[in-house]
């Protein structure tokens, strides 16, 4: 968002710029397109919103997309917005067949979601793992590491992990020697931890680059 934002401004809007101006935020069920777009217009000019909406029941399900013009102005809306509103960019229309929304509410498939993911995580399936499901085979903690080839900004990584319940701590880490990103995070609970890591292991944060997420050794009883 940044490189985008520093670029010259003009009127062509090239691939990427198609890629950082849209935002996916979580809002009220009782929010109209006309609330989220009064909350939304202080950071710039919005071309467009929309509810995420309930096929069957047409009842909102508390998401929804902002389009800005400018991805300088997107950039603004993530940084400066309520943090209950949890925005992060939107993945963009044409790099998968599955929107967000589909992705995370899906109940017909457990399989590891396709592309830039939005680990959305306030359904009643963050805790229905079941005891036979062959990901979870390895020693297993409340503690995990991550690691990029880019370096992280504190706040930044707090606001992505923190989207899973129960963060304790996000540590980020510098290597004075290389450019990497190294940080470690710790949920009150080892589900929190089991969960984030099967939402953002592979994650591209910032798009096109990819977050490596394992477990750390906290001491506790991994059988729990």
């Amino acid at each position: 968002v940044f490189i985008a934002q520093s670029r010259a401004s003009g009127s062509h809007r090239d691939v990427e710029d198609e890629e950082l101006t849209r935002i996916f935020v979580m809002i009220p069920k009782s929010y109209t397109e006309e609330d989220l777009r009064e909350k939304f217009k202080m950071y710039g000019d919005i071309e467009y919103c929309s509810i995420i909406k309930n096929k069957t029941t047409g009842e909102s399900k508390g998401l929804g997309y902002v389009r800005y013009l400018k991805p300088s102005q997107a950039a603004r809306a993530i940084e400066e917005c309520d943090r209950s509103f949890r925005a992060i960019l939107a993945e963009p229309k044409n790099k998968s067949s599955e929107s967000f929304e589909h992705d995370y509410y899906s109940n017909n498939t457990r399989q590891e979601p396709r592309g830039n993911t939005l680990p959305f995580c306030m359904q009643p399936e963050f805790c229905s793992f079941e005891k036979n499901e062959s990901r979870i085979q390895e020693s297993v903690s409340k503690r995990l590491s991550v690691v990029s080839r880019l370096p992280f900004i504190q706040e930044q990584l707090f606001a992505l992990f923190d989207l899973v319940p129960g963060l304790e701590y996000c540590d980020v880490q510098r290597d004075p020697y290389t450019n990497s990103g190294y940080a470690v995070i710790q949920y009150s609970t080892a589900a929190s931890a089991i969960y984030a890591k099967y939402k953002l292991h592979g994650f591209e944060y910032p798009p096109g680059n990819r977050l490596t997420v394992i477990f750390l050794e906290d001491g506790s009883d991994s059988s729990e």
